[in-house]
């Protein structure tokens, strides 16, 4: 334990796929649909097309690198702007995507006395409307930088994806005095297999087929939110 901290584990939720059924792609559509004019948003949305290509074969590579390409959109969108449809975007998109069960699952945790934080590669202002909604202690999630009052599209370090997710686990813990052998952490995808190892306790929750035939040889827990 550091310092005089309390001893408690914690819970490590992957969001997309796992708490919600969108991924990274629906808000930042969301945010290019919602520029402020019908031609900056057709200027977006043609650029973002150009970078498909690149975009489907690094998500089968390259999880950091595909979170540069996808947030490379924010390029020239105003700090203003990006605060302003937080809420909207939230509402829209992620509030309705919510499985069923999320909220149970995360409650579970609260009432054991974890502190329950979401791990995202989704960007923070969206991420902390999320955790606020559902009851969470806490976010690691992707940061735009900002310059002039601007996003220049790029992430700030460390970007929150693939196996970096296990490091920045093992930080949060260290800084907030949990013990890692007695924390939990659930994932739906077979890349967060290194954040899943990480802990005493991982959870395959609406797995992809790789990630539950290792859920099944090492007899984690599966479990199925519904909608």
């Amino acid at each position: 334990m550091k310092g005089d901290l309390p001893h408690m584990p914690a819970s490590y939720f992957d969001v997309d796929g796992t708490l919600v059924t969108t991924n990274l792609v629906h808000p930042t559509v969301f945010y290019m649909l919602n520029q402020p004019t019908p031609m900056h948003s057709l200027a977006k949305l043609g650029r973002a097309l150009v970078k498909a290509p690149w975009m489907a074969m690094a998500e089968l590579q390259d999880r950091r690198l595909f979170n540069e390409l996808l947030f490379s959109s924010f390029d020239g969108v105003s700090e203003d702007r990006l605060v302003a449809l937080a809420e909207e975007a939230f509402a829209k998109v992620l509030k309705p995507a919510i499985y069923g069960k999320a909220r149970d699952l995360v409650k579970c945790s609260l009432d054991k006395g974890h502190d329950v934080v979401l791990i995202s590669g989704a960007l923070d202002f969206l991420m902390q409307l999320l955790a606020a909604h559902l009851g969470a202690t806490g976010i690691i999630a992707n940061r735009l930088e900002v310059k002039d009052g601007f996003a220049t599209g790029k992430l700030l370090r460390p970007v929150v994806a693939g196996p970096e997710k296990a490091r920045l686990i093992r930080e949060h813990a260290h800084a907030h005095g949990h013990n890692l052998d007695e924390c939990f952490a659930y994932s739906d995808s077979y890349s967060d297999v290194p954040m899943l190892s990480v802990v005493g306790y991982p959870a395959a929750v609406n797995p992809d087929r790789k990630l539950k035939l290792l859920a099944q040889a090492y007899h984690w827990p599966i479990l199925h939110l519904a909608a």
